[in-house]
């Protein structure tokens, strides 16, 4: 069983980021809303690899009790900021706040999620600058290992904007790192093992920890997981560590997706400033 280390590619990655940060100053701001554990684990690594290759990072913590109109008058801030390189809104919101609203607000030039309608609907079209940095972290990480997706048969649990429907543009595309037949599974999937057992590679996106089981997968696949929880004082992904036992391949819980969510974060705020240069 091979473990699919996230590190070596994120430094390969970040050590690009780093070059390109000392010739032009770069800003990313966060937008952060209210207390979920996760998301403060995700932000911490944010603000601290920012520093480590020179950008210069910005949080803005909100109370939960923060309302629409307020976030989105912050974002429309951020967007008219012209020391402002790129912005996130971290997800998820709190269940009061409008998602699409204020996703919406971002402006698409400065979206370094690549999460805007507009950004969105160049990737289906295959005319995307950037990528939403998680699923473009898992095509790295397949690169970094040589694992083809061509004529692959991949199958993705979760079908959110974050990961789960970009990544499955991604990987259908007719590119060198897509050609592979997508199914998109959720929660309304009814028998979601018969199609994970036919997989050659399974991406677990579903938010829940250690929810998925060794039986959900055929001897061999690669197994992605996405998910990260805090758990008894340790850190724990969506997929039950059992999985190692069956897989081919395994991405570790931390240390898998996590640090290339972040170094491709900052590889797109580079990518902003190039299209943003291109504009002025």
């Amino acid at each position: 069983m091979i473990t699919l280390k996230g590190a070596p590619v994120a430094q390969k990655i970040l050590t690009e980021v780093e070059t390109y940060a000392r010739r032009h100053p770069l800003r990313l701001d966060i937008v952060l809303v209210g207390q979920h554990e996760a998301s403060q684990i995700y932000v911490a690594h944010k603000l601290r690899q920012a520093e480590k290759v020179g950008i210069k990072a910005v949080l803005h913590h909100l109370p939960e009790s923060v309302t629409l109109p307020e976030v989105i008058h912050l974002v429309e801030h951020l967007n008219r900021s012209p020391e402002v390189t790129g912005l996130i809104v971290q997800l998820p919101l709190p269940s009061h706040l409008n998602e699409s609203a204020v996703l919406d607000a971002v402006a698409p030039q400065k979206d370094a999620d690549g999460l805007h309608p507009l950004n969105l609907g160049l990737l289906a079209q295959g005319r995307a600058s950037w990528a939403p940095a998680t699923p473009w972290g898992i095509i790295e990480l397949l690169r970094h290992y040589d694992i083809s997706t061509e004529g692959k048969h991949v199958v993705i649990i979760g079908r959110g904007r974050l990961v789960g429907t970009p990544l499955s543009l991604l990987l259908s595309r007719p590119t060198s790192y897509g050609n592979a037949t997508v199914t998109l599974c959720h929660s309304r999937t009814p028998e979601l093992w018969r199609f994970t057992r036919q997989a050659d590679i399974v991406v677990v996106a579903v938010g829940r920890p250690q929810w998925f089981p060794p039986e959900g997968i055929r001897p061999g696949a690669v197994v992605i997981d996405v998910g990260i929880h805090r758990e008894g004082g340790r850190l724990v992904g969506d997929v039950q560590i059992e999985v190692a036992e069956v897989a081919g391949a395994v991405t570790p819980v931390p240390g898998g997706v996590g640090p290339l969510t972040v170094a491709c974060l900052l590889d797109n705020l580079c990518r902003l400033h190039r299209v943003q240069s291109r504009s002025q």
